[in-house]
């Protein structure tokens, strides 16, 4: 009698395989923990002064495998392009809304408006991972 091993199945979809509409669900908030990290990231490099003050140079590894490890995660059911942009989205304009906070930095009406922009693009391309969007993408006409 012999027995076959069958390989392990996993629950995060293999690339070009269609991701649930709970593993989005669950996806877009990982992301947006990663963007959150990214933003500590930033501002705790800023902090290190080019990495030269060792407590805010650890800080800053810290949140750099944070936020590397979360959009690892999401990047499992988000397109990467999605993903990836939205995460550098949400750092940018975290950190440059937060840059004032914390350091030295100006926000001016011009900056806003720019980061308005940004925002704007990251809600869009959440809009367009939309679980209805990507469905009928699939479902195309035969001919």
């Amino acid at each position: 009698m012999s027995t076959t091993a069958t390989p392990a199945t996993t629950s995060a979809p293999t690339p070009g395989t269609t991701a649930s509409r709970s593993d989005r669900a669950r996806a877009w908030p990982v992301l947006l923990l990663a963007g959150a990290f990214e933003i500590a990231y930033a501002l705790a490099v800023g902090g290190s002064q080019g990495f030269t003050v060792l407590s805010w140079s650890l800080i800053a590894v810290v949140f750099f495998l944070l936020t590397l490890f979360s959009l690892s995660l999401a990047l499992r059911t988000i397109d990467v392009g999605i993903g990836y942009a939205v995460w550098a989205g949400i750092g940018a304009v975290g950190a440059a809304l937060l840059g004032p906070v914390f350091f030295d930095e100006t926000l001016t009406p011009v900056k806003v408006l720019w980061l308005t922009l940004i925002i704007g693009g990251v809600v869009w391309l959440k809009l367009s991972d939309s679980p209805e969007q990507t469905q009928s993408e699939q479902v195309a006409p035969q001919r």
